[in-house]
């Protein structure tokens, strides 16, 4: 099948650039999304699955409800990418286009960790989140590890929002005082996003009894003991991990990537390839993988296309986005970040409050509206 554009991956970057696309085009758009998934979720609901507070069919969107003049949505495999010919193969057939956008995120990657696969508690996947939530109730004492086992990972201050919700949870079940929490963090702050939303974290830890270490990871989890990579050594009852992350395997075979992820040009979001992009978690781009922010690469290459359909100049990545926390106590917090539009980062904090979680309830109500019609 031939399409103008070509879209892989049906995440926040794919699902705002197709949106955009058939926003200034309508009909004429011509865009072909795949995505093998069957439904949308965001990455914040994960923990939400995990700890029990919704389930997969809460929280999943449907993507035969997407529905977009000028955009197909196909549902399928994609099995090889051909970024010289702009050519895509799948498990059904083959697509070529003229503006290729690889949209595909980061591959969560627990085999890469020793014994990780085998335990099999991370909460980067609606999977591993699902067998988070099945392994919590037979965890009464002894203790809990979060450990990050590779670097860069999706969402920096995750692994923070994991140690408070379970701090949380054990205190609900009056477990707490019979368990210990560590974070295990390769990061010299718990979020790089914002040092006033790090210091907030840190404080809500020292709150919480939770220890941390920084600047070390964990290299394996066997015998029940968590390795770090500067040599400490850690038991555990409960571990739960953020595997390694890396562009997955169909795009690293492909060409495109420049060790685990895919270079770009960070104005244009160009590859090394004539009209292929990159853009979201799968991009090589220093900044925070985040929803919000492949939705600013995305506005970044809807421009760029525009540009020479219509003639008119292309507007450059501004490389902003939202950083959102939740605090495990009904509180979230949330910082607004922009990169690239001025000579430094400019940053604005918003502290932890009860408002801040209508403020996140209503950035997912903003894009399920923009995105689903809901």
């Amino acid at each position: 099948m031939l399409s103008r554009v070509l879209i892989l991956g049906a995440g926040f970057g794919g699902m705002e650039l197709a949106t955009q696309l058939s926003d200034a085009l309508g009909e004429a758009a011509d865009v072909t999304v795949i995505d093998k998934g069957e439904n949308f979720v965001f990455g914040f609901s994960k923990l939400e699955i995990a700890f029990g507070k919704q389930t997969l069919e809460d929280v999943r969107h449907p993507y035969r409800e997407f529905h977009k003049p000028g955009v197909r949505l196909v549902h399928d495999t994609i099995t090889a990418i051909d970024p010289e010919s702009r050519q895509v193969t799948t498990a059904n057939g083959s697509y070529t286009a003229e503006y290729l956008v690889v949209a595909l995120g980061a591959e969560v990657i627990p085999a890469a960790t020793p014994g990780l696969a085998e335990i099999g508690t991370h909460f980067y996947s609606v999977d591993g989140a699902e067998r988070v939530c099945a392994a919590l109730p037979d965890f009464k004492k002894g203790h809990a590890i979060i450990g990050i086992c590779g670097f860069p990972y999706k969402c920096p201050p995750a692994p923070t929002e994991c140690a408070l919700f379970l701090d949380s949870y054990l205190r609900r079940r009056g477990l707490r005082d019979a368990c210990e929490i560590t974070l295990v963090s390769p990061l010299s702050i718990l979020t790089p996003v914002s040092q006033e939303l790090s210091d907030d974290l840190m404080h809500a830890c020292d709150e919480a009894g939770v220890k941390v270490f920084l600047k070390t990871m964990v290299t394996s989890v066997e015998g029940g003991v968590a390795t770090l990579d500067d040599g400490q050594q850690l038991p555990f009852d409960l571990f739960l991990g953020v595997p390694r992350h890396a562009a997955p395997q169909v795009v690293r075979d492909s060409g495109l990537t420049d060790g685990d992820w895919v270079s770009v040009d960070l104005a244009s979001m160009q590859t090394a390839f004539p009209n292929v992009y990159a853009i979201g978690d799968i991009a090589k781009t220093g900044l925070p993988k985040a929803g919000s922010f492949a939705e600013s690469q995305a506005s970044a290459v809807a421009s760029g296309i525009l540009s020479r359909i219509k003639g008119v100049a292309p507007k450059p990545n501004t490389g902003s986005g939202e950083c959102q926390v939740e605090l495990g106590d009904g509180r979230v917090s949330w910082a607004d970040a922009d990169f690239l539009s001025g000579p430094k980062l400019k940053v604005v904090y918003n502290p932890p409050s009860l408002e801040g979680r209508k403020h996140k309830e209503a950035f997912a109500k903003n894009r399920e509206i923009r995105w689903f019609g809901k």
